[in-house]
Formats: structure tokens, C-alpha cells, sequence
């Protein structure tokens, strides 16, 4: 059988007498998108601090591409190849697409920053700038300034600088937040292609987004999974429909 690219094992996080995750386990394996969904306050954004390193577990461990990260910071799990996005969009506005993605490239490779020689200048690092635009469908908007694109374009350019660390696993947390119909078409179709090269796990609201997306779902209900299933299983789980999917749930 595959070995996981992620693995939780009993992840738990309380603030005070709040349980916010609660004995969490899931796996996500090569090749496969898996979302995580559940109501406002299940404890979502918690669960993706505590993978990528930025909230420490009360217990439990995580494994990252079969290795116990469990204790490693931020930094050295991002350069194991743990690559992550934000619920908000985290770019330099005041510099071009291809800078923001060349100064991705950059940062990956270790190289100290040239600000009064913008990255962007440097062949070696736009050719491999501009192929990820390509990837995610935004060369088109190469020498736009970052600050001047869309909401939906901003998610995408911030999903390609993600990208430019050379990510083995992704974390996406809310990617389709904020966008219109057009972009997250755009996004579900970018994510699609990416995922037999980089495995995922996707949070987000934008329930029709996920079950295009999901080879597998988790339902998070009060800091636990409550279900684990296909999207079809997951849609005709009763406990799953009183739990979360019956409600108006919004972003």
C-alpha cells in the first residue's frame, strides 16, 4: 500500500478549557486532493496551524512524507517541501507577477535577496518563474503590478509562489475565498492538474469546489472528524447532513 504524504495521529489543541481539536487522525496519500470541511468554529484553521508548525499540539504527531515533523518549526518543515496558502492572500503588491514568482524561486534556492536588482532580471530564475505562471494559467498577466490584479488572480499568483517552493504537499487553506464564479472555475480546473504531482489538503467553504475537487472528505465538527468518506459517501451520510451540510453555511 502507498504511504501517506501526511499523516495526523491524534492531534489535540485546547486554549484554556476550549477543546479545539479533538483526537484528530487523517491521512492524505500521492496523488489525491483531500478536503476538510466543517461550520464556522470546528476548528479548521487551527488544524492547518498544527500541520504547518505554527501551533504547537498539546499532543498527537504529525508525519510529513514519512518523517515525525511533529516538533520542527515553521521554516525547516516549508523547506521538507510542506507548502502552504493563506485564507488571505499574502503577495507583494507593489511588485510585478513574475517578480512576486521569481522571488518565490529565489527564496527556495537560498539565495539572499537583491532588492536594488530585482529578482526578476535574473534569467535563471524567470524562466522557471514564468513556467509556473504557465502552470497556473497567469503568464498572461506576467508584468502586471501584483497590487492591480483581481481577488481571483491574486489567489491564483499566490498559489503559484506556493509552487515556486517546490512543494511535496500543499495545505490550502480557504482558496476559494472571495472569489467570483470565473476565478474559482479557473482554480478548481489549476488545482486539478496539479494534484497527480502534489498532493493536498484543501480547507474551504465553497462546497461545490470541493466535491469537483476531493478524492476524499472529512467532516470536522467541534474539533473531530465526525466523517471520513468519498464525495458520494459523504453526501449521503445523514449525520453528516444534520452536522453540516443542511446548514446555510457561509465563508
Amino acid at each position: 500500500m502507498t504511504a501517506p504524504a501526511l499523516q495526523l495521529k491524534n492531534l489535540n489543541k485546547a486554549y484554556g478549557a476550549l477543546q479545539v481539536t479533538k483526537d484528530l487522525s487523517l491521512e492524505v496519500f500521492p496523488g489525491e486532493i483531500h478536503a476538510v470541511i466543517g461550520p464556522n468554529g470546528a476548528g479548521k484553521t487551527t488544524l492547518i496551524g498544527q500541520i504547518a508548525g505554527n501551533v504547537q499540539s498539546d499532543s498527537g504527531k504529525v508525519f510529513f512524507a514519512g518523517r515525525d515533523v511533529t516538533a520542527l518549526p515553521v521554516a525547516r518543515r516549508a523547506q521538507l517541501g510542506l507548502g502552504r496558502s493563506f485564507q488571505i492572500t499574502a503577495i507583494l503588491p507593489e511588485f510585478s507577477v513574475l517578480e512576486n514568482v521569481a522571488l518565490g524561486v529565489q527564496a527556495h534556492h537560498g539565495h539572499s535577496f537583491h532588492f536594488f536588482k530585482p529578482a526578476a532580471t535574473d534569467e535563471s530564475l524567470n524562466s522557471k518563474a514564468r513556467a509556473i505562471l504557465d502552470t497556473v494559467n497567469l503568464s498572461h498577466r506576467t508584468d502586471a503590478r501584483a497590487g492591480n490584479l483581481s481577488h481571483g488572480e491574486k489567489r491564483v499568483l499566490e498559489l503559484a509562489i506556493a509552487l515556486a517552493g517546490e512543494p511535496k504537499l500543499l495545505l490550502l487553506d480557504e482558496p476559494m475565498a472571495g472569489t467570483g464564479p470565473e476565478e474559482t472555475r479557473n482554480l478548481v480546473e489549476v488545482l486539478k492538474s496539479l494534484k497527480a504531482s502534489i498532493p493536498m489538503l484543501l480547507v474551504e467553504h465553497d462546497m461545490d469546489a470541493v466535491f469537483q475537487l476531493a478524492d476524499r472528505i472529512s467532516v470536522l465538527v467541534y474539533g473531530g472528524i465526525v466523517a471520513t468518506g468519498t464525495p458520494d459517501e459523504i453526501r449521503n451520510d445523514a449525520k453528516v447532513r444534520e452536522a453540516y451540510l443542511g446548514e446555510d453555511e457561509t465563508a
